[in-house]
């Protein structure tokens, strides 16, 4: 009886770790997150690289689109 409860709880973790569904999903989610961290370090650290660059953009941007009085 006991010997049965092993076999079936070994072959039932055995199913467990060969089981590879979402796996892949979990994969790109892990690349998505390392990549989504990588562009917000670049972009908010330095006031003269790209967040820089692109602040003062932004800036050009809403002075011209702002009427004048």
């Amino acid at each position: 009886m006991f010997n049965q409860l092993c076999v079936k709880a070994k072959i039932g973790f055995d199913k467990f770790m060969n089981d590879q569904k979402g796996v892949t999903a979990i994969e790109y989610a892990i690349v998505g997150v390392a990549i989504s961290a990588i562009v917000l370090g670049v972009v908010s650290t330095s006031d003269t690289g790209l967040g820089g660059a692109l602040q003062a953009a932004f800036d050009r941007i809403i002075t011209n689109v702002r009427p004048t009085p």
